[in-house]
Parts: structure tokens; C-alpha cells; sequence
């Protein structure tokens, strides 16, 4: 028997076979019979309404791929953009450094280059790879909501990097012999022991440097280290041109800008946290911070290990290149090459960061797809930079060095 009432397609999922049966083979009357329908019916359209408002929803979710590749664009560059600007403003200290010292003179560039890229790098390398064990501790205890623990922490660090910088100072005292004894140049390394041992505050600087950083990401706190960054560079540049250009210092006023320009910031970092930029995890300096200092050296070892292998093949490089003929010149232009390769890799750790919080961002809505579409919009914008850059220095490659040097 038929159905008395006009029923839809989703009417007709509900009424499975045993409704069915029951309508056509049970005697019920008419009465029961309508009421059993209608019933049927009644379901069916509230079931058809939820069809229909799932449909508009995934129709609404699909928004257009342009307007989806514009919202993306915008959250990644907001991470992105901060990011990237101060990597670029801490970079850019040594690229204005390495500007001005090249107009002063070719041997005087490569001795900086040497010093730059060998000892400063060297030192670097081990500071910054010991100051990333702190990350992994503040990271820790401000999870934990052990937020004491934090400035206990700092606190250690600078004990343990301080204690390191003091076993380097022998290689910025000896610099002229050591590269002597690897092939140097006798006249580049006889000015390069001169720059080592004016630049002996920069590797103390270092250490407040990487770890007020280290403390300061840990809470989320990144604005005042761009501010900093900023005030720095700009600082640096006005100042170098002072002293190199209007004052004829020389190869001393561009080594004291570089001092003054990683010392800046470090005050403003220090003044911040110390004053009341952090209350809840700096309750000032205490004796704890001598305790337990082993774990930290561990911690601390382990971790530059693996970043020092990172840093340093840039150094071999450069030592090779002084071993080659006419030293002076190639040294030079490598380190004219490893700056801007350096400038651009700037561009490539900020989008690090930034794809790293959109894709915890996404992953924590627990969706699957903007996440991604994220790593996909990241990737694109990165790899797009990268194939312009390398375009314009493809053309401008013989007139890109003439920011470091006349010659």
C-alpha cells in the first residue's frame, strides 16, 4: 500500500523496512495510519532542515581561495614581520660595521671579516648554544606556572656563560699568532689582533644579549626586544657615519659604534626585566641562583654542541679562502657573499617562528586543513622572497659590493 501523504527523499531514508511492513501488513486503521505518517513526515522535515543547514554551513565554510590566502597572508605576517625585523636589525649590526670598515680600507675589511666571521662566530656559536638550554628551562617552569623559577634560572645562566666567556678570552688576546699559525696573512692578522682585542665587550655582551632573550620569549614578551633592535641599529648606523665619515676616526670609531650599538639594547633588556617589566617571574637576585649549577652546565653543553656545528662552517670557510692567493681580496669578497646570504637567511627565521605559532595555533583549533594551508601559504611566501632576492643580486651582483668597498 502506498502512502497516504507526500513524503521527501529524506522522509523515505527514515521509513526503513520495518516501518514499512508495519503500515502495510499490520491492520491499524485509517486514523493510527495518518497519525503513524504524519509522525513520519514530521521527522523527515526536521531531519531535511539539518541537511539543508549542514550543506550551508560547508558551502559557507568554503570561502573563496583568494579571501582564504589574504586572512592566512595576514596572521602569518603578523608573527612573521617582528620576527624578521629584529633578526635583521641584530644582523644588520655587523653588515654597517663591515660597511664602513670597508671604506676605510681592503685589509682592514678582511681583517674584520677574519675576526668577524672566525672568533666572534666561534663564540657565538658555543654563548648562544649554551643560552639555549635556558629557553628549554623557562619554557619549563612557565608551563609549570613555576613562575619564581624563572629568574632563578637567568640568574644561573649568567654564572655558567660568564664563567665560558672568561675560558675565550685567549683567543682574543692571541688572535695574531693563532692566525698566523693557520696560514693567515701576517699584515691581515697583525690588524685583526688589534680588532679581536678592541671587541672583547661584545663577547661579554653576548651573554646578556642571548639569555634576556631567552627569559623574555619564554613569557611571550617580544615587543620590547624589536623596540630595542630598532633603537639599536638605527643608533649604530648614525654613529658609524659619524666617526668613520665625518670625524675620520677610523677603524676605532666603527669598533666603538659596534661596542655601543650590543650594549644599548642590553641595558634596555636588563633596565626591563630588573625594574618591574616582569614581576611575575624576577623577584630579584638571590643566592639560589649559585645552587644546582651542574644540571645547567650539562644542559648548557649539550645544546651548543649542536647549534656550534651549525655556526661554524662558515668559519672553515673563511680560513680556507686565507690560505688562497691574493688573500686579501678573497677574503673579502666571501665576506661580502656571507653577509647578504646572511641578510636573506634573516628573512627564512622569521618565517620559522612564524609558521611555527600558526601551525600550533591551527593544530590547537584541532584543525587539520588550516593547518595545512598555513605550512602551504609559509612555504610559497618564503620560497616567492627567495626567487625575487636571488634575481635582483643576479643583476646587481656587480654593484652590490660597492656598499662594502670602493675597490
Amino acid at each position: 500500500m502506498k502512502p497516504m501523504v507526500s513524503t521527501t527523499p529524506a522522509t523515505w531514508i527514515l521509513l526503513t523496512a520495518e516501518h514499512w511492513k508495519m503500515a502495510k501488513y499490520k491492520s491499524i486503521n485509517n486514523i493510527e495510519r495518518k497519525a503513524f505518517f504524519l509522525e513520519v513526515r514530521m521527522v523527515g522535515e526536521i531531519k531535511e532542515k539539518l541537511l539543508g543547514n549542514t550543506e550551508e554551513n560547508d558551502v559557507d565554510g568554503q570561502v573563496k581561495f583568494r579571501q582564504k590566502l589574504w586572512v592566512e597572508s595576514k596572521k602569518l605576517w603578523i608573527v612573521a614581520a617582528p620576527a624578521i625585523f629584529t633578526r635583521f636589525s641584530s644582523f644588520g649590526l655587523n653588515v654597517v660595521s663591515q660597511a664602513f670598515i670597508g671604506h676605510i680600507g681592503a685589509t682592514q675589511l678582511a681583517a674584520y671579516s677574519l675576526v668577524f666571521t672566525v672568533l666572534l662566530r666561534f663564540a657565538n656559536g658555543i654563548l648562544l648554544g649554551m643560552a639555549s638550554a635556558l629557553e628549554t628551562l623557562c619554557g619549563q617552569a612557565f608551563g609549570a606556572k613555576q613562575y619564581h623559577m624563572l629568574g632563578i634560572y637567568l640568574q644561573r645562566s649568567w654564572i655558567v656563560l660568564t664563567i665560558c666567556a672568561i675560558l675565550l678570552l685567549p683567543l682574543f688576546f692571541f688572535t695574531t699568532p693563532i692566525l698566523v699559525a693557520l696560514g693567515q696573512e701576517e699584515n691581515i692578522a697583525e690588524v685583526a689582533g688589534t680588532i679581536s682585542f678592541m671587541l672583547i665587550p661584545v663577547l661579554f655582551a653576548f651573554i646578556i644579549s642571548f639569555t634576556c632573550q631567552m627569559y623574555l620569549q619564554a613569557q611571550s614578551r617580544n615587543m620590547i626586544i624589536s623596540y630595542l633592535a630598532a633603537c639599536s641599529f638605527l643608533l649604530h648606523l648614525f654613529l658609524s657615519w659619524l666617526f668613520t665619515m665625518k670625524l675620520n676616526f677610523g677603524l676605532p670609531g666603527a669598533l666603538g659604534s659596534t661596542i655601543l650599538a650590543y650594549w644599548i639594547p642590553n641595558l634596555g633588556q636588563l633596565l626591563f626585566v630588573i625594574c618591574g617589566g616582569c614581576p611575575q617571574t624576577w623577584k630579584g637576585f638571590s643566592f639560589a641562583a649559585f645552587k644546582d649549577l651542574w644540571p645547567v652546565v650539562k644542559l648548557s653543553l649539550s645544546s651548543g654542541a649542536m647549534l656550534c656545528l651549525e655556526l661554524w662552517y662558515n668559519t672553515v670557510l673563511v680560513l680556507l679562502t686565507g690560505n688562497m692567493k691574493n688573500a686579501e681580496v678573497a677574503i673579502d669578497a666571501l665576506a661580502i657573499c656571507i653577509n647578504i646570504n646572511g641578510l636573506e637567511m634573516m628573512i627564512s627565521l622569521g618565517f620559522l617562528v612564524a609558521v611555527g605559532v600558526r601551525v600550533s595555533n591551527e593544530l590547537g583549533r584541532g584543525s587539520a586543513n588550516a593547518t595545512k594551508f598555513a605550512i602551504k601559504v609559509a612555504v610559497s611566501t618564503s620560497f616567492l622572497i627567495g626567487c625575487a632576492l636571488f634575481i635582483i643580486f643576479l643583476f646587481l651582483r656587480g654593484r652590490v659590493a660597492y656598499i662594502f668597498s670602493d675597490n
